[in-house]
């Protein structure tokens, strides 16, 4: 085993929470999702894994339960419709849901589908834990042509959810940017 090395990022874009490393170099440069204002959502760009100065809005809160704040739930997962980036949206009731975004493949700023509705949020008994009234989840992955999303339930429980890629890609691009 080697030693560990950690580092801290730098550059006006290194800030806030939320940042969400792509799993490959796009055009030759690092690209991450971030949050940098608290509630919008930004692909940076970089040639450097720790410096992050260029960044561009991608999205903005557009529907009810992402009213407040946007951001991403993990890194995007490369598709064949391209990048699937599953989000936060903080709407009424500080509830926090999870939604999808597709980015284009080559400029991943640019929102080519977008869910209207939530994929996941809080119902029920489920709204009641540590954190009330929140679905979150820190990642997903593709496996056997599903999307598998292990979650939280307000803090409290963890669960999974299994989505058939196929009829997501359907509604995110029916649903358009």
């Amino acid at each position: 085993r080697g030693e560990v090395e950690c580092h801290t990022m730098a550059g006006k874009f290194a800030r806030n929470k939320g940042m969400a490393l792509f799993p490959r170099k796009i055009r030759g440069n690092y690209i991450m999702s971030g949050r940098l204002d608290g509630e919008n959502l930004y692909i940076l760009e970089s040639d450097n894994v720790l410096v992050w100065n260029k960044g561009r809005l991608s999205a903005e809160p557009k529907y009810w339960w992402e009213f407040s704040i946007i951001g991403n739930c993990g890194s995007p997962l490369e598709t064949h419709e391209g990048w699937l980036l599953l989000s936060h949206g903080v709407g009424p009731m500080r509830q926090y849901v999870i939604g999808a975004f597709l980015l284009d493949y080559d400029n991943p700023a640019k929102v080519i589908g977008r869910l209207k509705n939530p994929l996941i949020m809080p119902a029920g008994d489920e709204r009641v834990g540590y954190v009330p009234n929140v679905v979150y989840t820190c990642g997903s992955m593709i496996h056997n042509d599903s999307l598998i999303i292990p979650y939280a339930l307000s803090d409290s429980v963890t669960t999974m959810a299994s989505v058939d890629l196929d009829e997501l890609i359907h509604e995110l691009l029916r649903d358009g940017p």
